[in-house]
């Protein structure tokens, strides 16, 4: 059984080195960002690093945290910074 898919999970927001946001989920922030400068993330996030974890908000599980995410993905940029702000 996978229960790494009921364990606690984030969805997080990076600034990148351009300003902009990348969006990811991930059961350990630290080590997710960490992928992400090391050049080993996600393909959007490597042409534009170094990159900050700027917000995070934890989920009960991943299917909670991947549909968290597909919502903020949908986000304008300022509903995005809005989030950031809080």
């Amino acid at each position: 059984m996978n229960d790494h898919l009921y364990s606690p999970c984030f969805v997080y927001l990076l600034r990148c080195r351009d300003g902009s946001l990348y969006c990811g989920a991930t059961t350990n922030l630290e080590r997710r960002t960490a992928q992400h400068n090391s050049g080993k993330g996600a393909r959007y996030t490597r042409s534009r690093l170094p990159v900050s974890l700027v917000w995070s908000e934890a989920q009960p599980n991943w299917p909670t945290a991947l549909s968290r995410e597909a919502e903020i993905k949908k986000m304008k940029k300022k509903q995005k910074e809005k989030l950031v702000a809080t």
